[in-house]
């Protein structure tokens, strides 16, 4: 049996990344550092950090369904940002996913992420309830 199953909320997940979008070992997920690439590479929200929050959050959505969560089980994110340039707007965003009830949280400034165009990269920890 392996140590953990690779989660990939349904999307095909190419063979040349040495990584996986999320893994679920026992009860905790762990969501690797997502940015807001479509399924073509290209960013969505160019130059918009709220945008491409929202679709990380939303591509994070897809990740906890598949692996039996949802938003209220993250306990841990991590914000990776090149701009502090509107970075107080993503609140309202992490509000309309979390609700009133929020993880811990720690952001860093970067001088750049791996991804053309990427504004923030955000990776999480969520703890799942048990399968059934």
């Amino acid at each position: 049996m392996a140590a953990y199953e690779v989660i990939t909320g349904g999307s095909p997940w190419p063979d040349r990344y040495t990584f996986s979008p999320a893994v679920r070992a026992g009860n905790l997920l762990f969501i690797s550092g997502t940015t807001a690439a479509d399924e073509h590479g290209r960013i969505v929200g160019p130059g918009d950090i709220v945008a491409q929050t929202r679709y990380i959050f939303e591509k994070f959505g897809r990740l906890l369904r598949a692996a039996g969560g949802a938003f209220e089980h993250i306990v841990a994110t991590t914000d990776y940002v090149t701009t502090t340039e509107n970075y107080a707007r993503t609140a309202a965003v992490r509000r309309e996913f979390f609700g009133d009830r929020f993880p811990t949280a720690t952001g860093v400034i970067v001088a750049g992420l791996l991804r053309e165009g990427a504004l923030i990269e955000i990776s999480a920890v969520a703890v799942l309830p048990d399968r059934t």
